[in-house]
């Protein structure tokens, strides 16, 4: 792929606001409030973009395009119920409690509920995650500049990651907000032209389904297995994604979904930084209005490509294959855009997609570096110190986080769908600890030890159901199957979602039966912490489109009028 001048030009404009924002919102960042709060100022529509653009990384940007191809339409069901019905509910049910207790992060909330060992089990367990998310970020940033550019994958992900580190460390969370509202735009300006392209191409919709149908036979499913999201679902083995209606609805629709949205201090850190309770509880609904539409954006794509393959195949548009001889879905993207851009055009959808991988970098940077300097140095290894050391904590965090994220990356090579590793490490984090919200927030009875020994249970379920099933043409190892074999899965996906199952599942059993075993707290101390013993906020004075509960219910009638059209 050759660049022109003018791509270049498109790039390093953007380098060049990406860093700006960082340098200009330096001077401001003087405490840590500032730095890991953005001194909790960010109004309604900006936090609700960041809300959106901080899970829109390049692991969503690519790794959805991959699923789009492997899986065809049923992808979609990552956002219309893998995501928004969560969306809604973190709105009107879980935000009071995460802005109203004051709480800095999603693990401190843990202690005020809870207990501290409770938080800290968390707060290992989330930072954790975060390096290995951020380092699929990096991952498929590493495989984009080597395919588009012809830098080597090493050099690809230290460079990547040197731009993220500058300007995180100058602008703290700001910095990364103010820089994820903008990269959602470029994401939307890079990616529609090449949807509209793809269409163009293989016949409108009408065009794209015939292909579609011609995937299908030739894989050997049914001719809508491809464009139907619901319709195939009797079964796992007559849907590509190798998935059942109830693995589907309780995995990913409960589990996952509601695990990843409601718990997850990623995108709740944007939530909770804003200027307000009601712009806190509007920031997740605002998110969800282009959130359902997305997947026009970039599920499409992968559609498109999967059809080319196979009607333009090594003469015209060809997706590539790895070692094992399956085809490397997460080339799809870069692919389509050397495929229909242009140069001038080019240095747009590669700026978006780069733009995607500084999102989806920087939120995982700004939210470990929190939980690391609050939750665990703050908690448990310097305790009173000044308010300036923690801040250069933060800082120097952010470099740890960064650095350990580079080893995560090198993880992902084992898999040829990037959203297969996210989903198993939500399974394996988010599964549980979902359970354990829900039983914190809504059952007063609940107890810290019951939470701790929940969350341990549930890990260990996931890791047990991890060992003993593996996906259909796999090997033992890091996809499963390490402690034997009891079950094949037919695809990734379906042992992830019932990976999740099992880990809610434990945990939420186990704290049960630990709480009504162990002593309950009293009442007074659960105030503004759990549903029953906290005063409901009013909205009546808003006006109707600033009322949650409205806004919630507008978006949940759109995704289901999606979910019936491609029924």
């Amino acid at each position: 792929m050759k660049l022109g001048p003018i791509d270049w030009a498109i790039m390093a404009t953007y380098f060049v606001f990406v860093l700006g924002i960082g340098f200009a919102l330096r001077r401001y960042m003087k405490t840590t409030t500032d730095f890991f709060q953005s001194g909790r100022s960010i109004p309604a529509w900006v936090a609700g973009l960041a809300f959106i653009s901080a899970n829109l990384g390049a692991q969503e940007v690519m790794g959805m395009a991959a699923s789009g191809a492997k899986y065809g339409i049923m992808t979609s069901h990552f956002y219309w119920i893998g995501a928004i019905p969560a969306m809604v509910f973190l709105a009107v049910f879980m935000m009071p409690f995460y802005y109203g207790s004051r709480a800095r992060s999603v693990p401190e909330y843990l202690k005020l509920r809870f207990d501290e060992k409770t938080r800290g089990l968390n707060a290992i367990t989330f930072a954790l995650m975060t390096v290995l998310s951020s380092g699929i970020s990096m991952y498929a940033m590493g495989l984009l500049l080597n395919l588009l550019l012809g830098w080597s994958f090493d050099v690809s992900i230290w460079l990547c990651a040197l731009i993220v580190l500058l300007y995180i460390t100058m602008g703290g969370l700001t910095s990364a907000i103010y820089n994820e509202v903008l990269q959602f735009f470029m994401i939307v300006f890079g990616f529609l032209p090449l949807v509209l392209l793809g269409l163009h191409d293989v016949g409108g919709w009408a065009g794209l389904k015939t292909g579609l149908e011609h995937v299908a036979v030739s894989n050997g499913f049914a001719a809508g297995a491809w464009s139907q999201s619901w319709a195939h679902m009797g079964s796992p083995t007559d849907n590509p994604m190798g998935v059942e209606w109830f693995g589907m609805a309780m995995g990913l629709g409960f589990v996952l979904s509601f695990g990843y949205w409601c718990t997850d201090f990623l995108t709740i850190q944007r939530a909770m930084a804003s200027e307000s309770m009601s712009a806190a509880r509007r920031a997740p609904l605002i998110a969800a209005f282009p959130k359902m539409m997305f997947p026009f954006l970039v599920i499409l794509p992968g559609m498109l490509a999967i059809v080319l393959h196979q009607r333009l195949g090594a003469g015209g548009f060809s997706l590539p294959t790895k070692a094992d001889g399956t085809l490397n879905y997460d080339m799809t993207v870069p692919l389509m855009l050397s495929h229909y851009f242009p140069q001038g055009m080019l240095g747009v959808g590669i700026t978006a997609l780069i733009a995607s991988f500084m999102a989806g970098m920087a939120g995982n940077v700004t939210a470990f570096n929190t939980v690391f300097t609050y939750d665990i140095y703050q908690a448990y290894i310097r305790k009173g110190a000044p308010d300036a050391h923690y801040l250069w904590v933060g800082r120097v965090a952010t470099v740890a986080g960064i650095s350990a994220s580079v080893a995560a990356a090198y993880l992902a090579t084992h898999f040829n769908n990037i959203m297969d590793m996210l989903q198993l490490v939500f399974a394996f984090v988010n599964a549980p600890l979902f359970a354990t919200f829900l039983l914190g927030m809504f059952w007063k009875r609940t107890t810290g030890h019951a939470a701790f020994i929940g969350l341990i249970s549930g890990t260990v379920g996931a890791a047990i159901h991890h060992g003993l099933t593996l996906p259909l043409g796999s090997v033992p190892g890091i996809k499963g199957g390490w402690l034997g074999l009891t079950h094949q899965y037919t695809s990734e996906m379906a042992q992830n979602f019932w990976t999740a199952i099992w880990a809610w599942s434990t945990c939420f059993v186990v704290t049960i039966l630990v709480s009504l075993v162990t002593k309950a707290r009293a009442e007074a101390e659960l105030k503004g912490l759990v549903y029953s013993l906290t005063e409901r906020l009013k909205s009546d004075a808003e006006a109707w489109w600033r009322r949650p509960a409205v806004l919630g219910v507008i978006v949940l009638a759109l995704t289901l009028v999606l979910n019936i059209v491609f029924l």
